[in-house]
């Protein structure tokens, strides 16, 4: 159950990552080619995502799994939604840095994108977290 959990939260957190990195790079970039930046980056940092994340979420589910401390359901899954999103958050801001490091040789930049990105998806990724933990929770 833990690992079909995590692949498919990583279906709906990538494809939430990739709209927004893409809109956010490419109104960040500028220069003749900033649509082909945009999607390369944008798919990128998903494609590191989609192992790092998997990975963390993983282990991330297994010691939530053994916390007993929250006997209110729903109480549960939004504490669970926050921890989550913080390490989320710190993957992506780490992701964003190394994928502007490599594909522009610069990190110039990657602040403004990481810290929008970061604004935009602890809202969008605990509401669509939150949603998954209840989906999975009443099956």
């Amino acid at each position: 159950m833990h690992i079909a959990k995590a692949i498919t939260w990583r279906i709906v957190g990538s494809i939430d990552t990739w709209v927004i990195g893409y809109i956010i790079i490419k109104f960040f970039s500028d220069g003749e080619q900033t649509n082909i930046k945009a999607i390369e980056a944008a798919s990128y940092i998903t494609g590191l995502e989609l192992i790092t994340k998997t990975i963390f979420y993983y282990f991330h589910e297994r010691i939530w799994y053994g916390l007993d401390w929250i006997s209110n359901q729903k109480k549960r899954h939004i504490i669970k939604a926050i921890s989550w999103r913080l390490v989320g958050a710190v993957d992506t801001i780490l992701l964003v840095f190394i994928v502007y490091y490599f594909l522009f040789d610069t990190t110039e930049g990657a602040s403004e994108v990481a810290l929008s990105m970061f604004s935009i998806e602890i809202v969008t990724k605990m509401v669509l977290y939150y949603f998954h933990e209840r989906i999975w929770f009443s099956s």
